[in-house]
This record gives structure tokens, C-alpha cells and sequence, in this order.
């Protein structure tokens, strides 16, 4: 069988700081959370985001998580491998699952419910979603 974590949920896929911070522990790397705290339009055209604790990070709206630790204020994001985004993992990743199946709800961002379900190994999927509640299906040809 073949697991696959999807969101029970309207709002999206989304996992909780602490299950950030968990899933890169797991691949052997650092995390740093930042927010917006300077606009570029009301700021000279410059953007700032400040360094936050994970506790900050949680109460937080938006919170970009970065793998490398680029000081107490930036202007600008990485665009490489340093900025990590939860929603570039694929959904049959063994260590999400892993993360989900140890964390159980701790795993769900504030607008997620997250749940690993079982399909059969030999089929093809999909996840299709209405206003952020997620389901699996199986792909098959249409015209």
C-alpha cells in the first residue's frame, strides 16, 4: 500500500512550525523562520524580514521558513534551496509521513487537518482539492 498525506480540511495543505521543524531535523537541516516587518512600498522600495523564534513563528500569519541562519534582518528571501516551502513536498514523501504519523494533529497548520491514506501500490494518482479539502483519485483518461 502506498501512503499519502492529504488535507481533511478547507483552508489547504499546510503542516505546523513544530512539524517544520521536525521534517528537516529529519533531512539534517537547520531551520530559521522569518516575517515581513518592512513593505517595499512603504519603504523606499526595500523590503525587511526579521529573524523569529519558532514560538514567534507559530503565532505568527506568514512565516518563511529558511534552512540557513542569513542574519537578524534581510531585504530580500533566498530564491535557491535555502528557502523551504512545505507545499514543494511531494504528498507520498516517507518522511512526511513520518513526520504526520508521529505528530498526528500537532502535524496540522492552522488551517489543516492532515490524514495519511492508504492506496494500493499499483495505482496511478492524483490529489484534487475543493477550496483547500483534498481527496485522492485515481487517474484515468477523459476528452
Amino acid at each position: 500500500m502506498t501512503k499519502i498525506v492529504v488535507n481533511r480540511k478547507h483552508g489547504g495543505f499546510g503542516l505546523s512550525i513544530k512539524a517544520e521543524m521536525r521534517y528537516l531535523e529529519l533531512v539534517g537541516k537547520k531551520c530559521y523562520f522569518y516575517v515581513t516587518t518592512k513593505w517595499a512600498h512603504e519603504n523606499d522600495g526595500v523590503d525587511e524580514y526579521t529573524r523569529i523564534s519558532p514560538k514567534k513563528a507559530e503565532d505568527s500569519f506568514i512565516a518563511y521558513t529558511i534552512t540557513e541562519d542569513l542574519g537578524k534582518k534581510i531585504n530580500k528571501l533566498p530564491d535557491d534551496d535555502r528557502y523551504w516551502y512545505h507545499g514543494d513536498l511531494e504528498r507520498d514523501d516517507p518522511i512526511l509521513i513520518q513526520v504526520v504519523e508521529e505528530m498526528g494533529e500537532k502535524a496540522d497548520s492552522k488551517f489543516a487537518k492532515l490524514e495519511i491514506v492508504e492506496i494500493p501500490d499499483d495505482v496511478e494518482w492524483q490529489i484534487d482539492d475543493y477550496d483547500g479539502y483534498e481527496s485522492i483519485h485515481e487517474i484515468h483518461r477523459s476528452w
